[in-house]
């Protein structure tokens, strides 16, 4: 299930908890990212992982891989907020592979993650 994060009219926010599925990123991530991008045209993408990435089914994957071909030009900020070092790790290379910029922070810096995806605040 994915609930979306009330924010900034510049991002979209998203909150995963338990199971992920193909329904929840139709339902939720794909409209509110398609209107960002008619409103602003980038993406400013904030997601935090409040379940196992295991309880993302193959079907969520497919939309979110195919949601990001769509708009592979128009990404801006992405972040993923988990306590996985491992997704931490696999953020932060994303962006020498696609554009814009993808980091990955701690649960802890929920706040600093935001400011960084709305433009407020620098992180190296």
């Amino acid at each position: 299930m994915i609930h979306q994060i009330d924010t900034t009219d510049n991002i979209v926010a998203f909150r995963a908890l338990a199971e992920v599925t193909k329904e929840d990123f139709l339902r939720v991530v794909v409209p509110s990212v398609e209107h960002l991008v008619k409103q602003i045209n980038e993406i400013n993408f904030l997601l935090v992982l409040d379940t196992d990435i295991q309880n993302f089914t193959a079907g969520a994957w497919l939309q979110d891989a195919l949601l990001g071909l769509k708009h592979l030009g128009k990404w801006n900020r992405a972040a993923i907020v988990t306590d996985s070092d491992e997704i931490i790790t696999f953020t932060n290379g994303f962006s020498y592979v696609v554009p814009g910029e993808f980091k990955g922070f701690k649960k802890i810096d929920f706040n600093k993650a935001l400011n960084w995806v709305e433009g407020n605040i620098q992180v190296k």
